[in-house]
């Protein structure tokens, strides 16, 4: 994936001690994986929502590095070295969006779920809040979830086989099946619990090393003086207007929009404590996010000056922070770097496979098994959504064996579908009395669609007229908000039941 000048490819081999951080590592969390597995995994509320008894700071960090994944330490530097500061555009929309997301719908949903018949996925969710009789807004949600999160697993996974083709000189597949096969041990058994533990020991880490990196770059080059000098390289690499457009930042910005409809991180909302502690959960979270993503962009723009005085050679920018970590650090700490940028990998890629298998187990299996068989056969319950761990990790592995795009791009088309699909009906079953079920269920269809007909016919036109280069997420997500108000006003609502549940929410909320 990347080529070194001669002089330097030396410095870039990991080392046994490198090895050792990382064999250190996975012990741990296997370790975790073990302990979540004999701690709460004995029925499936307990092995997909941690039985809603998750504290503020696991809630707060196992949110962040579920959301961020191997793009804020991989995608992003890569996408500010290659674009400048314009790239930083992207980092003021998700903090925003993170930042609202904290206000408008957490405190609601933590709140409404439970009450809505004690729903555990997304798609439970909509179902009983619209009183789907016939489950079709929790099929179709469900297979919106199946089919995206396969894609955004998959990205995780080139990360991993990236990271080991890289940092280790290994095959790719070699890194992208040994990622994996850690992951689903320790999701597998472990379930939410493990995936909330290991994501809040995975944030921790990520921080670190998102600070560390730039910082002994600045030491290591001319100090802040450094920046001066990447301004002369090239005069748009400091300038946060110059190198895009404004659709480009409208873009950029709309990434934010994505934030109310990710299964992965809102679940976090669903089940921690109380809605009391998400006050905590917010100061902590946000805080750790845009450090972390501020030291993303340091990385990028530190990393420009790097390469250009260590004479160093790319083919991959997604690379950079792998460069920059094994040459600017002991061994040691490098393998503790290393070890960051799976734990970016690996928090995210664990979320998903958790929702996904949830999704294939409450809004499917227990469909065909019957409500009354998920409360006698627990066990059984339980073991299907292990299975479905296994199954969609093997379908990702699959898709994520021949890698053709880069990881923002792999992430960006699924952070767009299930924004388009998933925001704007979050928002409007949270919110509005007047939601209706065939406005839900059209709403969330269309999102979905516009979606992938604009990444796959109407992108591909941005060169006749940049308009069609939009992020799709910014289409989509309006054609949702339209036909779901305009198709709900035509329509009845699900029943007087609403109006008490939502005012029960406000209730609730206040005291």
């Amino acid at each position: 994936m990347m080529i070194l000048g001669s002089s330097l490819a030396s410095q870039v081999h990991a080392t046994w001690q490198t090895y050792i951080m990382i064999v250190v590592y996975f012990l741990i969390l296997l370790v975790i994986g073990y302990y979540g597995y004999k701690q709460s995994t004995g029925n499936l509320s307990e092995f997909m929502l941690g039985g809603r008894s998750i504290g503020p700071y696991v809630t707060a960090l196992s949110a962040g590095a579920s959301d961020m994944s191997g793009w804020m330490i991989m995608g992003l530097p890569g996408s500010v070295y290659s674009t400048g500061l314009s790239a930083m555009w992207i980092t003021i929309g998700l903090s925003l969006g993170a930042y609202i997301n904290y206000f408008v719908v957490a405190p609601r949903l933590r709140v409404y779920t439970e009450i809505a018949g004690d729903a555990i996925t997304l798609p439970d969710f909509f179902k009983n809040r619209l009183d789907d009789r016939k489950n079709y807004i929790k099929i179709i949600s469900g297979l919106i979830i199946v089919v995206f999160f396969t894609l955004y697993t998959h990205s995780g996974f080139v990360s991993g086989g990236k990271l080991f083709e890289s940092a280790f000189g290994l095959n790719y597949h070699f890194g992208l099946i040994l990622v994996a096969a850690i992951v689903i041990f320790y999701t597998f058994f472990g379930g939410y619990m493990a995936v909330s533990i290991t994501d809040f020991f995975q944030g921790v880490i990520m921080l670190i090393a998102m600070v560390m990196v730039p910082i002994v770059a600045l030491i290591e080059l001319s100090g802040l003086d450094t920046f001066r000098q990447v301004a002369e390289m090239k005069p748009t690499n400091l300038n946060l207007f110059k190198g895009t457009t404004v659709l480009g930042i409208i873009s950029l910005l709309a990434w934010g929009l994505g934030y109310f409809g990710q299964p992965h991180i809102i679940v976090r909302f669903m089940s921690i404590k109380t809605h009391k502690m998400l006050p905590k959960a917010r100061r902590l979270g946000i805080s750790w996010m845009v450090v972390g993503l501020l030291g993303a962009v340091a990385v990028g723009l530190t990393g420009i000056a790097f390469i250009s005085e260590r004479n160093i050679k790319m083919e991959d920018p997604e690379t950079l922070f792998i460069i920059m970590s094994q040459i600017l650090f002991h061994p040691l700490v490098g393998g503790f770097l290393l070890a960051a940028i799976l734990a970016a990998i690996m928090s995210t890629i664990s979320s998903q496979l958790l929702v996904t298998s949830s999704s294939l187990t409450e809004d499917f299996y227990k469909l065909i098994r019957g409500e009354e068989k998920a409360k006698t056969h627990e066990k059984e319950f339980v073991m299907v959504g292990r299975l479905s761990v296994l199954l969609v990790a093997i379908v990702a592995i699959w898709i994520a064996w021949s890698p053709n795009d880069t990881i923002l791009n792999l992430v960006g088309n699924a952070w767009a579908g299930f924004g388009a699909a998933f925001s704007p009906l979050v928002i409007f079953s949270l919110y509005w009395k007047g939601l209706s079920r065939a406005g839900a269920l059209s709403g969330m269809i269309v999102g979905a669609i516009v979606v992938i007909i604009w990444i796959a016919w109407i992108k591909p036109l941005a060169e006749i007229n940049e308009i069609f280069g939009m992020y799709e997420i910014i289409p989509g997500f309006l054609a949702s908000v339209i036909v779901t108000y305009v198709v709900s006003k035509m329509t009845k609502k699900p029943g007087d039941f609403v109006d008490h549940d939502i005012a029960e929410v406000k209730r609730i909320l206040k005291d």
